[in-house]
């Protein structure tokens, strides 16, 4: 296994919001994190990056202890883009893609041309380029995703999390940034609000309830009518997509049983 949390438990003070959690990510494998507001998903993902210091338990990136680990090696191979990014300085859109390029280099050293190609393909990649001289704060929401979607591809790490990408984002930016994460050939977890977006993406899917692990399968197994009732407190229908071929959703409203 490429990215495993154990048995990992979170409290603050007297409110425990993690129970004895364990996720297991393959090499190249793209798995998403559901589960209604308040189920814990944040937090967990904040655990497996290291924002968050679990009371119990142990994340372990390709076999090493990552609580042990030092900061700038873990960088190198992990990447993370979180739900809010604050930015306390007018930096350009190029300032900080380029800043993905950290991990990778000696204090003070200078950028290399193989680091402006990465950051001007991630940025490419990620339909920013245009973007490169704006300031940061002048973006909108969607743009800000983006940009640091960007920054993390430039890291070339082997492992990206990423809590709810597609916030702020309009439908079309929504599928684009979803293929583009879809299509790299590193391993990928991320917590997603959409379950259609989860079901059509994601190889596996592990569903929180409660700060706990209430299933995990693939999005045919996992998403069932009965575990929607019971999880998220919706009534749905499951079909399968005549183009993609994957489970799609189809939510009926209280009203109308």
């Amino acid at each position: 296994m490429v990215y495993v949390a154990q048995n990992l438990s979170y409290a603050i003070g007297q409110a425990t919001i993690l129970h004895n959690v364990s996720v297991h990510v393959k090499e190249r494998e793209f798995v998403g994190l559901i589960g209604p507001n308040g189920s814990g998903k944040s937090t967990l993902l904040k655990n497996m990056y290291r924002m968050l210091q679990p009371n119990e338990g142990q994340v372990f990136l390709f076999g090493e202890d990552m609580l042990t680990k030092p900061a700038k090696a873990v960088a190198k191979q992990l990447a993370v883009v979180g739900q809010e990014t604050p930015v306390l300085f007018e930096f350009t859109v190029r300032d900080l893609v380029t800043m993905g390029r950290t991990p990778h280099k000696r204090l003070i050293e200078r950028d290399t041309p193989e680091d402006r190609q990465i950051v001007e393909q991630s940025m490419k990649q990620t339909g920013i380029a245009h973007l490169s001289e704006r300031h940061f704060s002048s973006l909108s929401g969607g743009e800000k995703k983006r940009v640091i979607v960007a920054r993390a591809l430039a890291q070339q790490a082997q492992v990206m999390v990423l809590d709810e990408p597609t916030n702020h984002l309009d439908i079309q930016h929504q599928l684009q940034l979803m293929d583009l994460i879809r299509s790299l050939p590193i391993t990928i977890m991320a917590a997603l609000h959409d379950l259609n977006i989860a079901a059509t993406y994601c190889d596996k899917i592990y569903v929180m309830k409660k700060g706990e692990v209430v299933a995990y399968g693939t999005p045919l197994e996992v998403l069932t009518p009965e575990l929607l009732r019971d999880v998220f407190g919706v009534h749905a229908e499951i079909g399968i997509h005549p183009i993609t071929k994957k489970p799609q959703l189809f939510y009926i409203p209280e009203s109308m049983l």
